[in-house]
């Protein structure tokens, strides 16, 4: 479950799993840092060991768990999720963002994480409680230039906060989740590496 919130926020940044080009595609890379040698990161990923050239100016995002009741009117938020007969988004997942990263992907658009999915990235407008299908659970109305979405979050929805970290995190032991691109040699690159927080798995 938690690896479908590392997929959405690639989505949500416009770092999709697509392919970028005849020569190129991009993939996934999961696991446990082993060193951090310059610029190359060496991950374990539990089956064998991928290096990836990171970007000069490596974006570190922290992930750790977060709650609903931790969502309040004003934060900017991204959920994937599926349309529901009621007009609602039933979320697949939550994250949240820090302030410093308000209006990241912006927007309501196609989500491929779950089957006719969709994907908004918004602030929150209001906080209420609904049931949908006898499920209890939060009703959020997300806000985004242009639109207005609502968003029902059932209990045990996989809800994750992120925020800007600093290349220092990228320690030893420490868990990752990396989407980068695969050249025709077969070496991987990246602009970008999310790293759990005290330990979390960011999968």
């Amino acid at each position: 479950m938690l690896r479908v919130c590392f997929v959405a926020f690639l989505a949500c940044v416009g770092l999709a799993v697509t392919a970028v080009g005849a020569q190129e595609s991009s993939v996934r890379v999961h696991g446990t840092i082993a060193a951090l040698d310059g610029g190359v990161l060496t991950v374990d990923t539990g089956t064998g060991t991928a290096r990836i050239a990171l970007a000069d100016n490596v974006r570190v995002t922290l992930v750790e768990p977060a709650e609903l009741s931790g969502i309040k009117p004003g934060d900017f938020i991204g959920s994937g999720a599926v349309p529901q007969p009621d007009g609602t988004q039933r979320a697949v997942e939550v994250h949240i963002f820090a302030e410093s990263m308000r209006g990241t992907g912006e927007g309501f658009r196609p989500w491929t994480g779950a089957p006719n999915g969709t994907m908004t990235n918004a602030t929150v407008h209001d906080v209420a409680s609904a049931t949908v299908d006898q499920v209890s659970g939060r009703v959020l109305t997300l806000t985004y230039n242009g639109g207005q979405q609502r968003l029902f979050v059932p209990p045990g929805t996989p809800i994750v906060r992120f925020t800007p970290g600093e290349r220092s995190a990228l320690t030893a032991g420490a868990h990752v989740a990396v989407n980068a691109t695969k050249h025709a040699d077969g070496s991987l690159a990246a602009p970008t590496v999310s790293v759990g927080k005290n330990g979390f798995t960011p999968l």
